[in-house]
């Protein structure tokens, strides 16, 4: 697709406002907390916009709009409307226990809940996934969407999307990454509704596309389909969802740094009931593409969405468009980029490196740290096209399942079992890559969510083993943030956690 001179225009113009606006918002942030917490200052429509921004990116786009052209059809919406419900119980049950502590990462929360190993333990294995899994994979996946739809070269794609990223996030931390969030996810959402309203005009309207689609409109699958069994949604995806929403720091960061308790609920729930439109605006499209060119989709489903953009976007809106998926892009990596410097310059620079750090040195290192982490990425990126990675988003998923199931137990089991000891997380963590390692080389087959499933039922076991054995002599005792009291339940916080429970299941009622 070429790019006129009034769609590169609208382009630049886009991020010189965003990026602009980002960095004058965020000037003179100079304590840890203002650079790492934005100062906990974060109200509920900034957090819940940002919250769909840093999750969204082009491996979602493009990989559910594939999946929606493929054989999987609407069904992989469970990954998002599930993740509404897990949005829900996060709100009500983890994210009260993580402000009323007041930690800045969440292996922080490890330490005060088993010790400083398991704390260590989660911060390197979360680096080690940000460097060689999260980073790189959606830098590789935003250049070559990019690339694909509007025939930009692929590494120059690779720096101009570190670049952008990196220049607001080492200026001003989380405040940038927050307020750009705020114009990068209003564009992301306003752009897929221009996409969809462009692709249900091409097929005739909404009545003609269900009606030529109604295969591909189920949300429960045989239990011996070969991508998502339905037997997959019992127990297999609950785990990532609940990792990615509840532990995962470039996820939760922007929760951990609301003004109150109740504004980090809100925006939570305001995240939530957006990620109920997101199929809408992401696998309709994906099913529109294989509506109007299934002869070209045969065997790359993942062409879907670009080819959608490249044959119906109409000259003038290109430029939009181009801004709408480079922002998705962005967004997701400067939330990754804020969220590991975070870890690194917390849990491993400050509690290992140098105790004594004062507050300047601290965002000193994380603004070198968010450069050097960019700069691995872009050379990384171009190198996930090889085809041993079997594709970008298996690349994810199965690497992230390494540490996901024993990083969840630890968490879950800890808030379940008050006298559960030490020994307990550090099992958990250590446990969890060595049986999906094993898992993953002697039972290749199966379907990586349910390896997920086996191992985190595993790991449950052995915590129970430990804790039944040399439990804790007394219930643990968590800290205190100093002048935190907002703990209650609010009736309106309530009913909006259980209207969007209620119209995640109205929606599989539906489609089902």
């Amino acid at each position: 697709m070429d790019l006129g001179f009034v769609d590169i225009a609208f382009f630049l113009l886009f991020f010189v406002i965003v990026v602009g606006i980002s960095m004058w918002k965020s000037r003179a942030r100079k304590s840890g907390e203002d650079f790492f917490l934005a100062g906990r200052s974060l109200m509920w429509p900034m957090i819940g916009l940002s919250l769909i921004a840093a999750n969204i990116s082009t491996e979602q786009i493009v990989g559910q709009a594939g999946q929606g052209a493929s054989n999987v059809g609407l069904a992989v919406a469970s990954y998002e409307w599930m993740a509404a419900i897990t949005l829900v119980i996060v709100a009500f049950l983890f994210l009260p226990r993580f402000l009323r502590i007041g930690i800045y990462t969440m292996p922080e929360y490890l330490e005060h809940r088993y010790n400083s190993t398991s704390r260590a333990l989660m911060a390197i294995y979360t680096m080690i996934i940000y460097v060689g899994v999260t980073i790189s994979s959606v830098i590789y996946s935003g250049a070559l969407t990019i690339n694909t739809i509007f025939d930009i070269n692929l590494v120059t794609a690779t720096w101009v999307i570190g670049g952008i990223a990196a220049l607001y996030t080492i200026w001003g931390g989380l405040k940038a990454v927050a307020w750009a969030d705020l114009f990068l996810g209003g564009a992301l959402i306003l752009g897929g509704i221009v996409v969809l309203i462009i692709g249900l005009n091409e097929v005739g309207g909404l009545g003609s596309f269900l009606a030529a689609n109604e295969d591909r409109m189920h949300m429960i699958l045989p239990a011996d389909h070969p991508v998502l069994p339905w037997t997959a949604l019992v127990v297999g995806l609950w785990i990532p969802n609940f990792y990615y929403w509840g532990m995962n720091q470039y996820i939760t960061q922007r929760t951990l740094a609301a003004q109150s308790l109740r504004q980090g609920q809100l925006g939570i729930l305001f995240a939530a009931g957006l990620k109920l439109v997101i199929p809408f605006i992401v696998i309709f499209p994906g099913i529109i593409a294989y509506q109007l060119y299934s002869s070209e989709l045969a065997g790359t489903p993942d062409a879907a969405y670009p080819l959608l953009i490249r044959n119906l976007i109409p000259a003038g809106v290109r430029g939009f468009i181009f801004a709408a998926i480079a922002g998705a892009v962005i967004s997701s990596l400067a939330s990754m980029l804020n969220s590991a410097s975070t870890i690194f310059t917390m849990d491993l620079y400050q509690r290992h490196m140098k105790k004594d750090a004062s507050s300047t040195q601290l965002v000193g290192m994380g603004r070198i740290m968010t450069l050097i982490l960019v700069v691995i990425g872009c050379f990384i990126a171009p190198q996930l096209n090889n085809p041993a990675f079997k594709g970008i988003y298996n690349y994810i998923q199965e690497f992230q399942g390494f540490v996901s199931p024993g990083i969840l137990a630890a968490f879950v089991f800890g808030v379940a079992s008050k006298k559960s000891p030490p020994a307990a997380g550090v099992v958990a963590l250590v446990a969890g890559p060595v049986i999906y390692g094993i898992l993953y080389f002697a039972a290749g087959d199966i379907a990586f969510l349910n390896r997920m499933a086996i191992t985190f039922g595993i790991i449950l076991v052995l915590m129970t083993l430990v804790t039944i054995i040399k439990p804790l002599p007394e219930p643990k005792k968590m800290p205190e943030r100093e002048g935190f009291t907002d703990i209650k339940l609010r009736k309106d916080i309530l009913i909006g956690g259980l209207t969007v429970i209620a119209l995640t299941l109205v929606l599989y009622v539906i489609f089902w």
